[in-house]
Parts: C-alpha cells; structure tokens; sequence
C-alpha cells in the first residue's frame, strides 16, 4: 500500500512541475498560428536565449508528451522542429497571428512553398 501511494506522490508531484509551467494553455495553440517560441540554448556554463518564429502545421496530445511542431524558411529552406509543450527550456510562447485552416496537420505546406500564401486569416 506504501508504494502505491508513494508512486501515487510522485505523479502528482510531476503533474504539478510541469502542468503550470506555461502560461499559454495548450489549447490556445491551434494549427495555423504563427507564433514566436522564446527558448533557452546551453553553450557550455552559458544560456542565451533564441526566438524561433514560424507556422504550426500539427500538434500532438499525449498525457503530459504534448507536442507541436513548427515550420519556418530560412534563407528559402524550409526547417521543421518539434518542441514539446512543457519543456523547461521554453521561456515564452507568444502568438501573432491565426490562419483559417480546415485541416488538423498542415503536412501540404511541406510540398508546395506558393500553397502558403493560401492561408486566410481568421476574422
């Protein structure tokens, strides 16, 4: 019984850590958004802080593995990352604009660069 409820202390403790990391819910993110993602990058004892700014094509929804993945061109090539929701390496995620999707993966933008500009605005 002990080990159940330490087990049982122990998830409750994680879904406390990581659960109120954000102050953007994950809801709020919806495929099509543009946003900025501030996030901390280690360089030896140093941190700095890098924005990466594009187009979320999909998000992922485990337990506490919430994912998406966001597309942006540098320089006219296309780069995908995926960062995970409650990361605590995301310092910020901040949302510019939303484009009117009807789809929930946005893979098409993948192919075709001119599909892009396709995307309406949602009133």
């Amino acid at each position: 019984m002990e080990k159940i409820e330490k087990k049982i202390d122990i998830f409750n403790f994680l879904v406390n850590k990581y659960t109120n990391f954000n102050s953007l819910k994950f809801s709020d993110l919806s495929v099509g958004s543009i946003v900025q993602i501030y996030y901390r990058i280690p360089e030896g004892e140093k941190e700095r802080t890098q924005i990466y700014e594009g187009i979320i094509i999909s998000k992922n929804k485990n337990n506490f593995n919430k994912s998406f993945t966001i597309r942006r061109f540098v320089d006219g090539v296309g780069l995908e990352q995926i960062f995970t929701f409650n990361s605590p390496k995301i310092i910020k995620i901040l949302k510019k604009n939303v484009y009117k999707v009807r789809k929930s993966k946005l893979y098409f933008l993948r192919k075709n660069i001119s599909q892009s500009i396709k995307l309406k605005d949602k009133k």
